[in-house]
Order: structure tokens, then C-alpha cells, then sequence
């Protein structure tokens, strides 16, 4: 993992995205730039088109129309192998927590005692340093969500995705998520993250991107957004009123 601030994360920036399935438009997206040093998040209502978004920024989705480019260049190949995602449910290995990490860690072709210190530190990163040989699919939803984070960690990523990641955890693991995120962040990781906790968005968000039916509504510096928001949408999630 890193251990220094690295500097600004490249460039992201989506221009004339577009999806739409059976004649209603899903996705909307003219122009979003993401250039700032600390994590991104993306709010929303339920169907505003959050986790979309963040698929197309990953490429794991092809839009109909537009592009995402990576510093001025079209999302590639290397780009996507720099980058890593966590989904809002887990997918772990039928393995000990420890080969979970051990699995990627190997793909990158690390000898075998260089493995071990860097399963050491990643575990130890994430409060999981007492449970290395329990099975993975053994451990609680906060501890599987921090195993999941810490393997995809493990890529060294330029950006890491998460879609709602503390979405069905209680406040402790919700807490300790928020920590992993910021130590990442502070490493010089991208973070783009997915969440509908205003309180989160709050506490860990540099800049935000609010969405609604599809469009980016708002996008901007966190404090400006949450205090002084400029779109009716926004001021009405933001308030908690319903947003059509």
C-alpha cells in the first residue's frame, strides 16, 4: 500500500453519457470532471442512477453514446487495471481471509514472503489481523466488507469504486469503513464512492455529485453542495423531502 500522499489522482471526466433501455432514459451524463484530491461521493435518491454511473466509470458498462477518459485518453485496458471497485454485497472466495488477499496478490506475480508481509500489513489495516485463517465467508457483513476493501486495496489502485459500502452495517462498522476510506484517500487512492447517508457524504466528501432521474443535478466542493446547495433537487433531498 501506499505509504505517502502520491498528489492529485489523474483526471476523470465523462462527456455526452448516455444510456437508455426501451425508450426512458437511464443515464444522462453531458459533462462531469473529477480532478480534486479527496474522495468524490454520489448521492441521490433510489433509481437517480448512482451505481450506473459508477459502472461506466469503470468500464463495466458501455454506454450508447459518449465517452470516459483518463487524463484526455479513452478508458483502456491499463486504465481499468489500475482501478478497483467494491460492490454494496461482498463477493468473497470460498477461502481463509487471509487467501482471499493472497489470491490477488499472487496474480500480480509477488514472491511468496513479500505475500505474506503485505497480508500481514492489509489485515492489520483493516482489524482483521486476528481472524487471517478463518473462513472469509465466515465473517460478519462489516467484517466482509472490510475484507472486500482490503483486496481490492491490495491492487495498489489510482481509484477505487464503492457502491454503497456501509449501506447495511451498523455505526461501528459504518466507522470503521469511513477510516479504511480516508487512510486510502490520504495515501493518494481516488475514491468515488456511492452513498445515500447525507451524514457520511458529510464527513468524508471533498466534492459531490447529486443525482437525480438519471442527470447530475449538482456538482461540487462537499461544504458548498450541503450547505448552499443551487439545484430544487438537491435542496429537496438534502431537506428530506421527496424528490420526483
Amino acid at each position: 500500500m501506499r505509504d505517502v500522499v502520491t498528489g492529485t489522482p489523474g483526471v476523470l471526466e465523462v462527456s455526452g453519457l448516455s444510456i437508455a433501455r426501451d425508450g426512458k432514459v437511464l443515464l444522462d451524463v453531458p459533462h462531469l470532471c473529477l480532478d480534486g484530491p479527496g474522495p468524490t461521493l454520489i448521492l441521490g435518491p433510489n433509481g437517480a442512477g448512482k451505481s450506473l454511473l459508477l459502472r461506466c466509470l469503470h468500464g463495466l458498462i458501455q454506454p450508447d453514446r459518449g465517452r470516459v477518459c483518463q487524463n484526455g485518453v479513452v478508458l483502456n485496458a491499463g486504465h481499468k487495471a489500475r482501478q478497483a471497485m467494491v460492490f454494496q454485497s461482498p463477493v468473497l472466495l470460498r477461502r481463509s481471509v487471509a487467501a482471499n488477499l493472497d489470491f490477488v496478490l499472487k496474480r500480480q506475480s509477488m514472491p511468496r514472503a513479500l505475500r505474506k508481509r503485505r497480508i500481514e500489513a492489509l489485515l492489520a489495516e483493516g482489524g482483521l489481523d486476528g481472524k487471517a485463517r478463518q473462513p472469509a465467508r465466515s465473517l460478519s457483513g462489516g467484517e466482509a466488507q472490510r475484507l472486500a476493501i482490503l483486496r481490492a486495496l491490495a491492487l495498489d489502485p489510482e481509484t477505487l469504486f464503492l457502491d454503497e459500502p456501509t449501506s447495511a452495517l451498523d455505526p461501528s462498522a459504518t466507522q470503521m469503513i469511513e477510516r479504511m476510506v480516508l487512510r486510502a484517500s490520504t495515501r493518494g487512492v481516488r475514491i468515488v464512492m456511492v452513498t445515500h447517508d447525507i451524514g457520511q457524504a458529510r464527513r468524508l466528501a471533498s466534492d459531490i455529485v447529486m443525482m437525480q432521474a438519471g442527470y447530475v443535478v449538482e456538482h461540487g466542493a462537499a461544504r458548498r453542495v450541503l450547505e448552499t446547495p443551487e439545484s430544487d433537487d438537491s435542496r429537496r433531498y438534502l431537506a428530506g423531502g421527496l424528490v420526483t
